[in-house]
């Protein structure tokens, strides 16, 4: 008797409060006025930096901040291969062309419209090219039909 009250206890939140007031043995928890701060980028970043010292109390900021141990270790992956990309990004392969005087922009455009009207042709001449072979396709067909009719 006596296990089956302690398991109603447990399961169920004390009378006339919620479930979000109240941990299964009535002990109260965070209300909704109490919640802490939003976890946004800036303050992600701040508890990188908070846990990078060998030191560093990685409990007490990780309670701190309102976080587990798995959602840490999500930052550090984010935020270690944001700056591997923000650093590939300076490399030499990723660098802006620094030639970029009037004659050579105007070059670049007369290059994209030379490319665009090849283009458009090209997309011409194979539209046409597909009308043509169903055409041809069709006329096929026509003459298939009419033979097996004619074979009966």
């Amino acid at each position: 008797m006596w296990a089956a009250q302690f398991a109603v206890h447990t399961f169920h939140s004390a009378p006339g409060h919620t479930d979000s007031q109240w941990y299964p043995k009535g002990n109260r928890t965070m209300s909704n006025t109490e919640r802490r701060p939003r976890l946004t980028a800036a303050r992600k970043f701040e508890l990188y930096l908070a846990t990078r010292s060998p030191d560093a109390p990685l409990g007490e900021i990780l309670r701190q901040y309102g976080v587990h141990l798995d959602d840490l270790r999500i930052i550090e992956r984010t935020v270690e291969s944001a700056a591997l990309a923000g650093l590939k990004a300076q490399s030499r392969h990723g660098r802006q062309p620094t030639d970029l005087s009037p004659e050579r922009i105007q070059q670049l455009e007369q290059e994209l419209a030379e490319k665009t009207r090849a283009l458009a042709e090209l997309g011409v001449s194979f539209a046409l090219l597909e009308k043509k072979e169903r055409a041809e396709s069709g006329s096929r067909s026509r003459a298939n039909d009419s033979r097996r009719r004619n074979a009966r």
